[in-house]
């Protein structure tokens, strides 16, 4: 069954939308901290969005976990800001020229070597800090 997760994670690394595709059943839904992608098109949308903000973006995967028709991953992000980016509230961050690197979390259900839903999970703060964001000081 990780066979799918491999080549997916191959895919993105190789920005490769067509084999990024093929991992996916045509109405897979993708939950993600940004947005919900559901189906092919809305997962071509985000991954799109993804690569706009960071195209130099990268995966290393720590870990793999399979329980039944789940697969749990554990890795890094890593990439450099340099396009738009949608955060978690809906605000767009225009390009910043910065490098991030963030631990990652992404649970995937998989029937006959084929996604059928991804949730994933990242530290947005590690991420928001890296790109230089601030947030207020408890009151």
């Amino acid at each position: 069954m990780p066979d799918v997760i491999d080549r997916l994670m191959s895919a993105i690394n190789a920005h490769d939308q067509g084999a990024l595709l093929e991992c996916y059943v045509p109405g897979a839904v993708i939950v993600a901290p940004e947005m919900q992608a559901e189906g092919w098109d809305e997962i071509v949308a985000f991954r799109g969005h993804i690569v706009e903000g960071f195209p130099d973006l990268r995966v290393t995967v720590w870990d793999k976990l399979v329980c039944d028709d789940n697969v749990v991953v554990e890795g890094t992000v890593t990439g450099t800001h340099t396009g738009p980016f949608l955060l978690a509230e809906g605000e767009v961050l225009e390009a910043t020229g910065r490098s991030v690197s963030v631990r990652c979390c992404w649970v995937f259900t998989v029937e006959h070597d084929h996604i059928v839903s991804q949730r994933g999970y990242y530290d947005q703060l590690e991420c928001y800090s890296q790109l230089g964001l601030k947030f207020p000081a408890p009151e």
